[in-house]
């Protein structure tokens, strides 16, 4: 295998040293602006290659890059955590909302719940950085829409939105009980999702707030 060159090895340092994922720009800031985006692609696909089957390798978040430990080493980095803080339902269930209807509103997260929901909820998300506020809506009253931010599809290990649980997903998993299924016929996927997050709520290796993105 030949050694990389100085280009990749540049790549590599940045994305190695950063505390967040980067984008290309981010690292072509860094490395000179002179640096193609269609090289740095290059060097990026080069890394992960070189890094596959690795204890750790760069991973793709929607059109961000980070380096992570292998899922299958995450055993070895579990730390204990003092009082850790789990989502609560109606965070749970706002979040999903969010996440399956961005860009959208108090309001409209209101009526799909049904319920009105604290302004501490959505606090929460934004404080884990997993919601962002996303402008507001040109309608009376412009009231401001929320949406998931690039942090969410790392902590969740999506590489889009596109790749959120659909039917399919959650009746492989066995997630799907008898309301489910009757919710299907009824097209809702929503409800689904939730159900879905609060399974993962249970291990305690998901949905922590300040959860370190490289443990899993």
């Amino acid at each position: 295998m030949k050694a990389p060159d100085d280009f990749v090895r540049a790549v590599e340092a940045v994305l190695f040293a950063a505390d967040t994922a980067m984008t290309i720009d981010q690292i072509r800031a860094h490395i000179g602006e002179e640096a193609h985006p269609a090289n740095i692609r290059m060097a990026l696909a080069e890394i992960e290659a070189d890094y596959a089957g690795r204890g750790i390798g760069v991973v793709r978040r929607g059109e961000r890059w980070h380096f992570q430990t292998a899922p299958d080493m995450a055993h070895l980095l579990r730390r204990d955590r003092e009082e850790p803080r789990k989502l609560s339902r109606a965070a749970i269930e706002t979040l999903a909302i969010i996440a399956y209807h961005e860009p959208v509103t108090r309001a409209e997260i209101e009526a799909i719940r049904g319920v009105q929901i604290s302004k501490g909820t959505i606090d929460v998300l934004m404080e884990a950085g997993w919601v962002r506020p996303a402008g507001r809506r040109e309608v009376p009253g412009r009231p401001l829409t929320y949406a998931t931010t690039p942090d969410f599809l790392v902590h969740f290990g999506l590489a889009s939105r596109r790749d959120l649980p659909g039917l399919e997903d959650l009746r492989a998993a066995g997630l799907l009980d008898p309301v489910d299924l009757a919710l299907e016929q009824g097209g809702d996927q929503l409800d689904l999702a939730i159900d879905a997050a609060e399974v993962a709520n249970s291990d305690e290796e998901a949905y922590l707030l300040g959860h370190p993105e490289g443990d899993a």
